[in-house]
């Protein structure tokens, strides 16, 4: 059963950095685009971040230019490097198969807290 396992969260006063990863062994990771995601409290899950298998990175408007998507195919692995954070980026954030049709069980996610 794939697992996907995200950290790296916590809390951030406005204008830091955090660096989240999200590790997805087990999962053809090589040939498949990944995404960030994250639910804020009463809010819907919602799209942040997708990079494609060969590396090409897209964001929400709200997080382009100072979220950055990466990967390491070695080690099955996504990052997620978010800058200048805002407050209303606070929010639990999960890594997932960017394709709806090839998803897996989501993880526990990661708590991102920006509060001065």
């Amino acid at each position: 059963q794939v697992q996907l396992v995200e950290s790296g969260g916590g809390l951030a006063q406005p204008g830091e950095s955090l660096r989240l990863s999200c590790a997805a062994p087990g999962i053809s990771f090589r040939s498949l685009s990944m995404a960030w995601y994250r639910q804020a409290p009463g809010k819907e899950r919602e799209w942040v971040a997708t990079i494609t298998h060969s590396g090409g990175p897209a964001y929400v408007d709200s997080v382009r230019g100072r979220f950055t998507i990466s990967r390491d195919n070695a080690k099955s692995t996504v990052y997620l490097q978010m800058s200048s954070l805002k407050p209303e980026d606070t929010a639990v954030y999960y890594c997932n198969v960017a394709t709806i049709g090839r998803r897996v069980d989501w993880g526990q996610g990661t708590q991102v807290t920006v509060s001065s």
